[in-house]
């Protein structure tokens, strides 16, 4: 999404002061309630719009949001976000059906649609802010997570960076980035987010 940042809406924002009580919010844990019957989970894999994509079209998710995490600001803009100084992760927090879809099989879409081996990049988007991370909200999708990477690293030659961390708070992202390539991007191309759709994923920017 490296145009944003052209026209401007990458800039950093400086006048922003991360102080303590900033940081201890943005670094509490993610308090928001799935629907009913339904289960969070948070994935960081490179610029979110694709990312969402992918899982929106995951039989069993019932709902998908694109934001930051994992850093220590309060409300952070999309600016501060691209600024690099916050720390925070883009990520998308899917929300999903167990009786329909399992964290395991979300886990296989999300090494499936990055490379968990580049350090803070997917593509032509750098920083830290694209770093790859599972971030759970309970003992067992954190232990799938492990031994989800465990299996991989047997696969790959090359070392997986993923960060397993605990889900902090989730700050939603501004509204034009949510189901951004679903709504058709900046050229108006919808793609599909019919369930089980293998189309590729065109990630504009």
């Amino acid at each position: 999404m490296s145009w944003l940042n052209k026209l401007g809406f990458g800039a950093a924002r400086t006048d922003t002061p991360m102080d303590s009580s900033s940081s201890e919010i943005a670094q509490g844990p993610d308090d928001d309630i799935p629907a009913p019957g339904q289960q969070f989970a948070q994935f960081g894999a490179g610029c979110f719009w694709g990312v969402e994509l992918t899982f929106q079209r995951v039989p069993g998710v019932t709902k998908t949001e694109v934001g930051y995490t994992q850093g220590y600001l309060h409300n952070p803009t999309y600016e501060d976000v691209c600024s690099g100084t916050t720390f925070h992760a883009e990520v998308v927090r899917v929300q999903y059906d167990p009786k329909e879809c399992n964290f395991d099989s979300l886990l296989d879409v999300f090494w499936d649609r990055h490379d968990p081996t580049s350090l803070n990049r997917q593509g032509n988007d750098v920083g830290i802010q694209y770093r790859s991370g599972i971030y759970f909200y309970t003992p067992e999708q954190e232990k799938a997570a492990i031994e989800g990477r465990d299996r991989q690293q047997k696969i790959l030659n090359r070392n997986i960076v993923t960060e397993i961390l605990p889900a902090k708070k989730f700050y939603k992202a501004e509204e034009y980035h949510q189901q951004y390539l679903a709504k058709g991007g900046r050229f108006g191309f919808r793609q599909s987010t019919e369930k089980g759709c293998n189309d590729p994923i065109r990630c504009y920017g």
